[in-house]
């Protein structure tokens, strides 16, 4: 990447930035992109994480983009497998020659008498500072701290004698065969280690202080299956990601309208893959309503297989604090372990954590309004990426990137150089942004941005209802357009794209 100016300078090269840059590609070809990536390599999460077992907690056929077939017979895969897509769909498409890697955004600031942003980035290998400008900052960063996971603070914890180690920070190289070793959590990463480390661990337990809701799920959807043999992937990718998605909702709905009826069905399910007599009540009991906060997936039924083997067990009870040996509980009984794995959660962060201005004043995020969940109150030409909490983050992903493609076309077509989110109710009811319980969500809420009793100002955790707002409904409702303040000559040229790369794209999947 050399140019000091492009049109759309998009932040991250993940699973969001990748197809946030296709999209525009496909939509905006006459725009010019670059993709700033702090870390060396693109994928996101899916190239930061490297414990055992990673793997997605959604099926593909919604975790894969709408406009890149998922191709491999596991519908919950890996981690490598998702991080080979990634890559692979940014070579198609011929976005990885726009990332400038070990580029961190360290603060952008909007000026109105230029009509774009400024951008300080941070050279993470050299420490090299550079400026960079912009006419549109789209985040596509995630939604959590990449430096720092969340590991909260335990007693006596310096005086373990073993290893400590938080999953988003894992060693290279870690042996942990034949060893005791205990799991702090019982998130999705908890129950992904749990049984990938049990095939070689002396033993793992898994230490929770509260049960969580768990779903089985077959690795192959067997519709998906079904389908290949007569079918070709391209024709059943859109068929099983829409059975998917209305699943996915009717489950969330039933959760919210009938909850007793939901937490009777996740239990019955698991009582069917635990050995007879075990202590359900005790462990998985959650004190909370399904999608209070997510459910975690168990392909297969890795974990409850390695529980009812004896390879790995559960403890529910509370930490008093970290001993020599292991970890002492409330109840006086000792954990003896060899290593001890965190998987206490992480530290939610929006646009990758950079303060924004608006013209020297800081926009913090905490005193705007969301603008149907991707752009800020009176926060110009800026859009951010937050995906589903009650389903794939891709699928939202995608239907961002489709929005602002169509805001940057209208603008386009209407010579507009400025489009700003404008809340003219200023006795409009708000409330937190999310309807979302789990920890990660509740530490961050108050830095977060809240939302409006109407929209366009609620953000709509519903694939279906926003599959309409977001890509065929205005771009105009609530928004605050402006012309060009002078005729500036363009500082660099959109890379064109020829018939050639256009021909060597996969054509679009039917239907969603």
């Amino acid at each position: 990447m050399s140019e000091n100016h492009v049109d759309v300078l998009i932040v991250g090269a993940g699973l969001s930035g990748v197809g946030a840059a296709v999209h525009l590609r496909r939509e905006c070809p006459e725009r010019s992109v670059a993709i700033l990536e702090a870390r060396g390599a693109m994928g996101g999460t899916w190239d930061l994480f490297r414990y055992p077992g990673i793997r997605s907690d959604s099926d593909m056929h919604t975790l894969g983009y709408r406009f890149t077939p998922w191709l491999a017979e596991d519908s919950i895969a890996d981690g490598p497998s998702i991080l080979d897509y990634v890559r692979r769909t940014a070579r198609t498409y011929g976005v990885d020659k726009r990332i400038g890697y070990h580029r961190k955004v360290v603060s952008a600031a909007w000026s109105s008498a230029e009509q774009r942003w400024t951008v300080d980035v941070e050279h993470t290998d050299t420490g090299e500072r550079e400026q960079l400008t912009c006419g549109f900052l789209y985040h596509c960063s995630g939604y959590y701290n990449y430096d720092q996971g969340f590991t909260p603070t335990f007693p006596g914890r310096e005086k373990f004698a073993g290893q400590i180690v938080h999953p988003q920070h894992w060693p290279a190289d870690f042996d942990y065969a034949g060893k005791r070793v205990v799991v702090i959590g019982s998130g999705a990463t908890a129950v992904t280690l749990v049984p990938a480390m049990a095939a070689d661990a002396g033993h793992v337990t898994m230490l929770q202080r509260s049960p969580t809701y768990f779903v089985s799920m077959p690795r192959q959807d067997p519709l998906d299956q079904l389908l290949r043999k007569f079918l070709p992937v391209k024709a059943t990718y859109p068929i099983v990601r829409w059975k998917n998605v209305l699943i996915q909702a009717a489950s969330y709905q039933l959760s919210r309208r009938r909850p007793a009826k939901m937490k009777e069905i996740l239990r019955r399910g698991v009582e069917r893959q635990l050995p007879a007599g075990y202590d359900v009540d005790t462990h998985f009991t959650p004190r909370y309503n399904p999608w209070d906060e997510r459910l975690c997936l168990v392909p297969d039924g890795d974990f409850f297989e390695a529980v009812s083997n004896g390879s790995a067990s559960i403890v529910t009870d509370e930490i008093d604090t970290f001993t020599e040996k292991g970890i002492r509980l409330r109840s006086g009984a000792e954990l003896e372990a060899d290593i001890i794995i965190t998987a206490t959660g992480l530290n939610l962060q929006l646009l990758g954590g950079a303060p924004v201005t608006v013209d020297g004043v800081e926009a913090k995020l905490a005193d705007r309004l969301t603008y149907k969940g991707l752009m800020l109150e009176g926060v110009p030409n800026l859009a951010y990426t937050f995906g589903y909490t009650n389903a794939s983050w891709t699928l939202r992903a995608d239907l961002v990137a489709e929005y602002v493609c169509r805001l940057l076309n209208h603008m386009r077509a209407g010579g507009f150089a400025v489009a700003a989110p404008k809340n003219t109710d200023s006795a409009m009811p708000t409330k937190a942004l999310f309807d979302f319980q789990p920890g990660y969500v509740r530490r961050a809420l108050a830095t977060l941005p809240r939302q409006g009793a109407r929209r366009p100002w609620q953000v709509r955790m519903n694939y279906p209802l926003e599959l309409f707002q977001l890509r065929r409904g205005p771009v105009t409702d609530g928004m605050r357009f402006e012309h060009p303040v002078s005729a500036r000559p363009q500082i660099a040229q959109p890379e064109s794209v020829t018939e050639t790369d256009m021909a060597a794209e996969p054509a679009r999947a039917a239907g969603s």
